[in-house]
This record gives C-alpha cells, sequence and structure tokens, in this order.
C-alpha cells in the first residue's frame, strides 16, 4: 500500500504575461515527510510556494491537500486547514517578549482579535501552551526576553514556535536557514527535524548539507519545472540536476 499523500498538484502552473514562473508541476508530498524543494535562483521556487498558500491564484491545475481540492480556497480557508508557511524575513513583533510574540499567535489562531488594551487578560489563558512550543523549539529559558535582544537563530526558531502555534498540519517553510552561520544552521536543521516528527514539512532549502542531512524527499525545480523527485542520493546523481546546478555533468550536488 503507497504511503498516504498529505499535498499534490496536478498540472500547477503560473503565468506572469508572457513569462511561465511556474510550468505544469506534478509535485506529490508524503504525510509525514520532510519534503525539500530545491533548485537555482529564479527556478519558480517561491512562486510555487506562493500558488500553495494562495498569495497567487493558479494560471492552471490543481492543488489538493490531504484528499481535498483547495484550489479554489482563499488564504485565510487554507490556513484554517493547517496549511501554515513561515517566510524568508522574520515576522515576531521585536518589543514583545518571546512568549508574548507565541500567545498572540495562539489568540489569533483562537480568532481573538488582539487589541492592547485586554490583551493581558485575553492572553494569559494561553501561557501554558506558549511555554509548551517554547520549550518545544529550545527557547523556554528565553521566554522573558525581549525578541529584539534574541541572536539571529534564535529569532527564527521564535518565528517557527509562532507558527507552531497555527497548529500546522502541513508546514512550508521558505529558507529556514537564510543568513545564518554554520552553528545555527545546524542547530536549525536539528530543530527542524525535531518539529517535523509528528507534522508534514515542505521547505525550500539552499543548503545542501541541511537537504541532505534531513530531507526525506527532494524535488527540483529548474525554470519552473519539475525536472527531479526522489531521494539525495537519487536526484543528486541525475544529469539534468547536475546540469540546472552546475552547467555541466561531471560532479555531485
Amino acid at each position: 500500500m503507497s504511503a498516504p499523500l498529505a499535498l499534490k498538484t496536478h498540472g500547477l502552473s503560473k503565468r506572469f504575461g508572457d513569462f511561465l514562473a511556474v510550468d505544469a508541476v506534478n509535485l506529490e508530498v508524503v504525510s509525514g515527510d520532510i519534503h525539500a524543494l530545491i533548485g537555482p535562483n529564479g527556478a519558480g521556487k517561491s512562486t510555487f510556494f506562493n500558488l500553495l498558500t494562495k498569495f497567487h491564484l493558479p494560471s492552471a491545475g490543481q492543488i489538493v491537500f490531504e484528499g481535498q481540492d483547495i484550489t479554489a480556497l482563499v488564504p485565510a480557508a487554507i490556513a484554517r486547514l493547517g496549511v501554515v508557511r513561515s517566510f524568508q524575513i522574520s515576522a515576531i513583533f521585536p518589543a514583545m517578549t518571546a512568549l508574548e510574540n507565541v500567545r498572540v499567535a495562539l489568540q489569533s489562531r483562537a480568532g481573538i482579535v488582539f487589541q492592547f488594551w485586554r490583551s493581558k487578560a485575553v492572553l494569559s489563558q494561553f501561557t501554558e501552551r506558549a511555554r509548551e512550543l517554547l520549550a518545544e523549539v529550545g527557547l523556554l529559558p528565553q521566554a522573558e526576553q525581549l525578541a529584539s535582544s534574541l541572536p539571529y537563530g534564535q529569532r527564527r526558531a521564535l518565528e517557527l514556535a509562532t507558527t507552531l502555534a497555527m497548529e500546522p498540519r502541513l508546514l512550508l517553510l521558505d529558507e529556514p536557514t537564510q543568513g545564518m552561520g554554520a552553528e545555527d544552521v545546524a542547530r536549525t536543521a536539528d530543530l527542524i527535524r525535531r518539529v517535523a516528527k509528528n507534522r508534514t514539512v515542505l521547505m525550500v532549502e539552499h543548503n545542501m548539507g541541511v537537504v541532505s542531512r534531513i530531507a526525506d524527499r527532494i524535488s527540483v525545480l529548474q525554470r519552473g519545472r519539475l525536472i527531479a523527485s526522489g531521494s539525495y542520493d537519487e536526484v543528486s546523481r541525475q544529469p539534468a540536476v547536475l546540469e540546472a546546478y552546475l552547467g555541466h555533468r561531471g560532479q555531485r550536488v
């Protein structure tokens, strides 16, 4: 029996005028996997993510999440189903503590409008869960620190905690290690592997060391087209992938 799919796209395409940014992509993401989407700059990876979360409307094709056609849904409906995305640029409140940032995210998930004049009383009900999420990403000791005082790697971990507050079933990570030093990259890779234990992750990532270490499956885009899918060992040997990355066929990615 084949593994159940969290996500499947059929002929998914996006055209901007005469430019075809995503070209008839058929992608399958297995439930519970860490699936990496890789490709050279300009390959269409971010546009593909924007199609999944409906920040762009598809020009053609279909998106199916856990058996449900979500192609026509609006972004808020996509998020309510559990398709949640983090972005390349950190999106946290620097003047709030780490704990307050996660509580605000939990409050948003609960559908409670954030109002500063009543926030303390409203947010207190989310404290226990917020502390659990901080512990999950290794930030519980920093709960009372201002987000602005955290090192870059910890700010990205905090952003992940706020993303987890949205209770994702499919977690979309856009360049999670971008701008990090080697030590933070290693910690972030370990963190992604930990939080993926009970979730499905689809991530765009340029760091091939991270991809080879934690991804169960890899898909490669080039000029908007899907040119390869498989394990890291399978994909890294394919001539089309070597051509896309290196312009020749003589070395593994």
